[in-house]
């Protein structure tokens, strides 16, 4: 523990010292005045330069009244500090002027005494203060050890997303933006054989931790899922009742996640689907410029314990793109979802080929993490004929 006391009267630094040394408190060092305070403290200097190594002072005595700058100031600046700001400063005075000490705790001071110094109340103050610091330091490291697991669990859940595919008919890509670490949105995609594929893109309610959790369940159950049931009718009744096996007493949100998931035939150049009160996924074909809707056709996952699914089928023959996507790129559209659905089509009716580039700019807009509303989630599918 490592108290920092600044005078530039040395009787008032002299008995400040033997207060602290009869109590036990033998680890200080004194400074003469605000500027050779700020230098110990690794700013160098007033006007902020100087180094900005981490300091190891724990607790700063201040007197308010010194020349060239006062403790009000050195206060003030000492703030602008990340690494500083926490520092506990008592301020030690000779005035009684409320308004000045009122100052004084607008510009950082935690506490106060006055002058001619108590023994006891100082103490008392020196405590506390100390305290509350040991408190705030301990919050401090437990935040940063939550964010540093934070960051490993999105590591791992970016882990689990598919990589692309690129095969002579088709080609899958995809472009993931969490609101936070994260997120609630999932991709997946799955070689059947002989030409087939099964592709799902889902979007936990809400996001964050919670909906994270969520997501790597389902991560964790679907490959299986897909593989041993593998129509979209079956796999989503199978993904609704594992979800629902996940019970949590007195639980005051109700889960669920929409859904989009597809076999694709690229032999038969059919895809069989079922939309659980997903976005319409957009497929372009040929030339044309208006896309063929993959609407909603069942409830979203996890409402109920059953779910009626009228799975929907559509067949294709020219080359052509098919796009879904979560509801964070829609709403950065004014307007009613016609609005935002001729938004998604005025972006996405170019080539077939994947480019991501464009997708990019249109819609992954580089924005601090703390101002992004929504998870952020796009895949995008190429079909071609390939050789007859």
């Amino acid at each position: 523990m490592r108290i920092l006391i600044v005078d530039d009267n040395p009787t008032n630094v002299i008995i400040i010292r033997e207060i602290l040394k009869k109590e036990n408190y033998r680890n200080f060092i004194t400074a003469s005045s605000a500027k050779e305070m700020l230098k110990l403290l690794g700013i160098g200097s007033a006007d902020g330069e100087g180094g900005k190594q981490q300091s190891d002072i724990d607790l700063i005595l201040l007197d308010m009244m010194m020349p060239e700058m006062d403790g009000i100031e050195a206060c003030r600046v000492v703030q602008e500090y990340e690494h500083l700001k926490d520092i506990p400063i008592i301020m030690v005075t000779a005035v009684g002027d409320s308004k000045k000490l009122a100052e004084a705790l607008d510009a950082g001071a935690v506490d106060y005494v006055t002058k001619p110094i108590n023994k006891v109340e100082l103490m008392a103050r020196i405590r506390l203060a100390l305290r509350l610091k040991r408190e705030k330091d301990w919050h401090k490291e437990r935040d940063q050890r939550i964010q540093d697991e934070l960051k490993l669990a999105a590591l791992v859940q970016s882990a689990v997303l598919s990589l692309p595919i690129t095969d002579e008919r088709f080609e899958v890509n995809a472009i993931y933006q969490p609101s936070f670490e994260l997120a609630g949105d999932l991709y997946a995609w799955y070689p059947l054989g002989d030409g087939r594929y099964a592709v799902i893109l889902l979007d936990m309610m809400g996001h964050g931790i919670s909906s994270s959790l969520f997501c790597m369940f389902l991560a964790s159950v679907l490959k299986d899922t897909v593989t041993t049931y593998v129509e979209p009718e079956k796999v989503i009744q199978e993904l609704n009742r594992r979800f629902n096996q996940l019970y949590i007493e007195k639980q005051l949100v109700q889960y669920y996640f929409t859904a989009i998931y597809m076999v694709i035939d690229t032999r038969l150049k059919r895809i069989d689907y079922v939309n659980a009160g997903h976005p319409p996924g957009l497929f372009f074909e040929g030339n044309a410029k208006t896309p063929v809707l993959l609407e909603s056709n069942c409830h979203p996952v996890g409402l109920f314990d059953r779910i009626d699914i009228q799975p929907q089928t559509l067949s294709y023959e020219e080359d052509g793109h098919l796009v879904l996507y979560t509801d964070g790129l829609l709403e950065m559209a004014e307007g009613d979802q016609e609005e935002q659905l001729k938004f998604m089509v005025r972006n996405l009716n170019g080539g077939h080929g994947w480019d991501e580039a464009p997708m990019r700019e249109a819609f992954f807009i580089d924005e601090p993490e703390q101002e992004r509303d929504d998870d952020k989630c796009l895949v995008w599918i190429s079909l071609k004929k390939g050789q007859e």
